[in-house]
């Protein structure tokens, strides 16, 4: 799978950022629909963490495939 860059974490909101809404359009998403982009390395204020972004199936079509 190839995906388009994600914004960085620090300008999406915290629904974005917690894989509540989809980090490209921000639209509320669903367990059974979203798409998971899988484990993203980030550094959180000097530690380094993981970060499990998601997304619509919409953004998907474009972004994610």
């Amino acid at each position: 799978m190839t995906v388009r860059d994600l914004p960085p974490v620090d300008d999406l909101t915290g629904q974005q950022q917690r894989g509540v809404h989809c980090v490209w359009c921000s639209v509320a998403l669903a367990n059974g629909t979203a798409r998971d982009l899988g484990p993203r390395p980030v550094d959180a204020h000097g530690t380094s963490a993981l970060w499990f972004p998601r997304c619509c199936p919409i953004c998907w079509k474009g972004h994610g495939q």
